[in-house]
């Protein structure tokens, strides 16, 4: 699954230690860290835009581009002028006349969003997506296997969520001996992350590539794997 690295946190610290506000002094290191491309969308899987978070400062923080592609599908967000820390751990973006447009709150472990109705989330996302995965469009059959194409497990996933934020899940019966033993039985998308979990603690983290499908997230460690979707 997508692991969020903790910049945001060590930027807020940074922010209370130093007693700094909108549009001082910075630690380049942190400023550095936080500026990219980024997607800004809609929790619930609405078509979003992207934004570059830039080091060159501006009025009331730093310089971005890219705002204008949020014309259409976020068309509030299209009057962004700047970005800056927030003090507590968040990013939020300004307008020329130093007005928030957007507060993006950090969640341990998870992407940054804001604290809206329809959560937007700020999040660095394959090149060509334009829009966030949710249990509903990633239910169905998919084939867990190796990027040679050695099937390892059937898998489908249940869009509806349960009271803990988890969805179900079944496994063909003809899995890898491996992949059976994890026992998993429940799913759950965090950004572009997708996990499979078992109830013995078992979990198998997965991160989204541009054509929708699912590489093995890297810090799993062990032999590469792939959910394809049928």
């Amino acid at each position: 699954m997508i692991r969020i690295i903790p910049r945001l946190a060590a930027a807020a610290a940074a922010l209370l230690v130093c007693g700094l506000a909108y549009g001082q002094h910075i630690d380049p290191d942190i400023l550095k860290a936080q500026a990219g491309t980024y997607l800004v969308a809609p929790e619930d899987g609405g078509a979003g835009c992207r934004m570059t978070l830039e080091t060159g400062t501006a009025i009331g923080g730093y310089s971005l581009s890219g705002q204008d592609s949020c014309a259409k599908p976020l068309p509030a967000l299209a009057e962004s002028y700047a970005w800056n820390f927030d003090g507590n751990g968040g990013v939020v973006l300004i307008d020329a006349l130093r007005k928030v447009l957007a507060r993006f709150v950090e969640n341990e472990g998870s992407p940054i969003k804001t604290e809206d109705r329809v959560p937007l989330l700020l999040i660095a996302a394959p090149d060509g997506v334009d829009r966030l995965p949710t249990f509903s469009s990633l239910a169905g059959t998919w084939t867990m296997q190796r990027p040679d194409g050695e099937k390892l497990c059937g898998v489908t996933l249940d869009g509806h969520v349960n009271a803990d934020g988890n969805a179900p899940l079944s496994l063909s019966g003809d899995c890898a001996a491996n992949v059976a033993r994890l026992k998993f039985t429940v799913w759950h998308i965090e950004g572009f992350g997708l996990t499979l979990m078992g109830g013995d603690g078992s979990s198998l983290g997965f991160d989204m590539r541009a054509d929708g499908n699912f590489d093995k997230t890297k810090d799993e460690g062990g032999k590469p794997l792939s959910l394809v979707r049928h």
